[in-house]
């Protein structure tokens, strides 16, 4: 009894969980200045933004920083194996 039941709950979370549109909750409620601006918004609520698409040009001092904050945070190894 105890096995179907938890069965069933289960399986009604699994079906609330896909029934639920994507982005749908993900608002706030107050004025947004830059509403339907697609350089911070993208072209899609779903979408990357415009900035986040830039690539920009290496830099072995930065580099070299940003490997040091990571050892700090994430202890020594490489990104790949999870620290």
């Amino acid at each position: 009894m105890k096995s179907v039941l938890s069965k069933g709950v289960l399986v009604v979370a699994v079906l609330s969980l896909a029934s639920c549109d994507y982005q749908k909750y993900n608002t706030i409620r107050q004025k947004d200045v830059r509403r339907g601006d697609s350089y911070i918004y993208g072209v899609h609520p779903d979408s990357a933004a415009v900035q986040s698409k830039y690539k920009y040009t290496p830099r072995p001092e930065v580099e070299a920083r940003t490997q040091k904050i990571r050892e700090k945070l994430f202890g020594t190894g490489t990104i790949g194996e999870g620290a």
